[in-house]
C-alpha cells in the first residue's frame, strides 16, 4: 500500500495497492516504520521545483508519492550481497514497500541504482544496513534526517563566519530542523539564537532551552534593528520573511530559505529590503563536505553531533505511534500544522 497525494491539492489522498515483481539484481523492502514531520510537507510543497516527486513516481499523472525516512526489512532479494532479513534505513515512499536495485554494496549499505533515480541528488539514494532491533529507531526516523540539515546549516554559517552577524533568527523555531540548528548554535556560543514562532508555540520554544530568546511573528519589531543578523527561514512564510527584512534592512547579513512549514501563506508583495533570500539545498552541501572531508570524515562529524543532540531530546520529544489505518489522517495533521511541536509521529504501515 502506498498513500498518494494530489500534487495540486495536498489534502487529497488515495491508497494504491501494488506488488511489482522483482527482477534480476533487485530486492523488495517491506517498510516497518517511518516518520511524518514538517520536513515531509516541504518535500511535497517543493515536489516539482526540487524534483522530490521523481524519486517514487506515482501511478497516474497529477498524483505524487511523498518521500519519508524510516526503516524496512528485506523480504525478497535477487540482488547478490543483500539477504532476506536484513534491516535497512533510508528514503521510502509514504507506504509499506519499495523495490530497489542495490548497487555499490558495502558492509555499511548500498545505493539504489534504479534508472529513474540516476540524475537525482545521490544523498537520497543511499541506504544503510542497520542492526535489527536497534536502539532509538523511532527517534532516528523522526529527527536524524532533519538534524543532518541542521548540521549542514550550522557548518555553512560557521564556514562563513556567521556572515559577521551577532544574532541568528530561526523562523518556525518549533520545527525540528530549527531545534537542531538552535542546539548546535548554543554549543558554539558565538551568536545569539533567536526563535521566531507563533504565540501558541512560544512556551514550547522557550522551554526547550536551546534558544537565547523567543519572539513571536507579530513582535519582530521588538528586536534591536541595528544588530547584525542572519535569518534562517524554516517556515517559508512570505509575510514573516518580509517583516524580518523590513525591520532589519541592511543589518540583515544573509537570508536563507530552508523549509515550508507555512506552505499556504500568501506571497509577499514588493521588493524585500536587505539581501535577497537564497535557498539552502542540503544535498549540495553534503556533496561539498564529502569532497572536503571524505565520506568517512563527513559521517564521523555528523554522528558526533547527532549523538550529543540525541541526549538532549528526551526532555521534550513525545513520540506518537500510528498504524496504516491512521496514515491519511496523520498526513493531514502534519500538513495542516495541527501537530504539536513536541510530537513526533511514527507510522507502521
Amino acid at each position: 500500500m502506498i498513500l498518494e497525494v494530489r500534487r495540486d491539492d495536498l489534502r487529497t489522498t488515495r491508497a494504491v495497492d501494488e506488488s511489482p515483481e522483482i527482477g534480476d539484481g533487485q530486492a523488495r523492502l517491506r517498510v516497518d516504520r517511518f516518520a511524518l514531520t514538517a520536513n515531509n510537507v516541504t518535500y511535497a510543497a517543493f515536489g516539482d521545483a526540487m524534483r522530490y516527486w521523481d524519486f517514487f513516481p506515482a501511478s497516474d499523472a497529477g498524483w505524487g508519492r511523498v518521500p519519508v525516512w524510516g526503516f524496512a526489512d528485506v523480504v525478497a532479494s535477487n540482488a547478490a550481497g543483500l539477504d532476506v532479513g536484513e534491516r535497512i534505513y533510508g528514503y521510502f515512499p509514504m507506504g509499506s514497500g519499495l523495490v530497489v536495485t542495490p548497487d555499490r554494496l558495502t558492509p555499511a549499505g548500498f545505493v539504489d541504482a534504479a534508472a529513474h533515480r540516476a540524475a537525482l541528488p545521490p544523498v537520497y539514494n543511499q541506504y544503510q544496513r542497520v542492526a535489527p532491533g536497534g536502539d532509538r529507531e523511532r527517534e532516528t526516523a523522526i529527527l536524524r534526517p532533519l538534524f543532518t540539515t541542521s548540521f549542514l546549516l550550522d557548518d555553512w554559517l560557521d564556514e562563513d563566519g556567521m556572515f559577521g552577524a551577532r544574532s541568528v533568527i530561526l523562523g518556525s523555531a518549533s520545527s525540528k530542523t530549527a531545534l537542531g540548528l538552535a542546539f548546535l548554535l548554543a554549543q558554539r556560543g558565538t551568536v545569539e539564537a533567536v526563535g521566531l514562532t507563533s504565540p501558541g508555540n512560544a512556551g514550547f520554544v522557550d522551554g526547550v532551552g536551546y534558544y537565547d530568546r523567543t519572539v513571536t511573528y507579530d513582535d519582530v519589531a521588538s528586536l534591536p534593528a541595528e544588530v547584525p543578523t542572519v535569518f534562517v527561514d524554516m517556515a517559508g512564510s512570505a509575510p514573516a520573511r518580509a517583516a524580518v527584512h523590513a525591520h532589519f534592512a541592511f543589518s540583515l547579513k544573509a537570508s536563507c530559505m530552508v523549509g515550508a512549514t507555512h506552505w499556504e501563506d500568501p506571497p509577499a508583495a514588493g521588493e524585500l529590503a536587505g539581501p535577497q533570500p537564497a535557498f539552502f539545498f542540503a544535498p549540495d552541501r553534503v556533496v561539498k563536505r564529502r569532497a572536503d572531508w571524505g565520506a568517512d570524515g563527513f559521517d564521523e562529524r555528523v554522528d558526533a553531533a547527532w549523538t550529543a543532540f540525541l541526549e538532549s531530546v528526551d526532555g521534550w520529544l513525545q513520540i506518537v505511534e500510528r498504524d496504516a489505518s491512521a496514515l491519511a489522517d496523520t498526513w493531514l495533521e502534519v500538513l495542516e500544522g495541527r501537530a504539536r511541536p513536541e510530537t513526533g509521529y511514527v507510522v507502521s504501515p
